[in-house]
């Protein structure tokens, strides 16, 4: 199994807070299983005002049953489109990665 950890620390973009376009995102992330196939587990995240400031703010916690269907979702475009809309929500350096075998 793979499991692929991305986080994106956002900003502020017209008018809505970092917090409001995570929520933004959260919503259409969790579209995500129902659209990729190869997509085996998944949790979206916020993070909490409550904590730190420069914590990430949203988090992808994806399942994967080998590197194959992680390529597979990379490419997928319903994962691109996701790509293409929270690329204009992140800070810049918004973007932290890891991916591993379990």
């Amino acid at each position: 199994m793979i499991k692929h950890i991305v986080m994106f620390k956002l900003k502020d973009t017209d008018g809505k807070t970092a917090l409001e376009n995570a929520a933004a995102a959260k919503e259409r992330a969790d579209k995500l299983p129902s659209l990729v196939p190869t997509l085996k587990g998944f949790e979206c995240v916020i993070g909490g005002e409550i904590f730190d400031s420069t914590n990430f703010d949203i988090a992808l916690i994806c399942d994967f049953e080998d590197k194959a269907g992680l390529d597979a979702y990379q490419i997928h475009p319903d994962h691109k489109a996701f790509g293409k809309f929270i690329s204009g929500l992140k800070a810049e350096n918004g973007r932290a990665c890891i991916d591993y075998e379990y």
